[in-house]
């Protein structure tokens, strides 16, 4: 089963994190199916620390991945920010 979660990187108190397509039992670092993009919950900018292919994450969910809780609501959240400059 495919599942669509973060993988930790960065420097001791200073996370930094993938989006990424993995097999479930893979390791959180270990290998991965496809990179979607990154967050960094210390960014100074909001914008500036989260970015995702949303394209690629329907995708994945369309075959079957499932994304962790946390995936699901940073990607809910880059859906609500992304209608405004749409509409506008």
């Amino acid at each position: 089963m495919l599942t669509i979660r973060l993988a930790r990187h960065g420097a001791k108190k200073n996370p930094f994190f993938h989006i990424t397509v993995a097999e479930s039992t893979a390791a959180r670092n270990g290998r991965f199916v496809e990179r979607l993009g990154f967050y960094s919950p210390v960014a100074r900018n909001p914008v500036d620390g989260f970015r995702v292919n949303l394209e690629r994450y329907d995708y994945w969910t369309s075959v079957g991945a499932q994304p962790s809780e946390r995936v699901a609501l940073l990607v809910k959240r880059a859906r609500k920010a992304q209608v405004p400059a749409a509409a506008g």
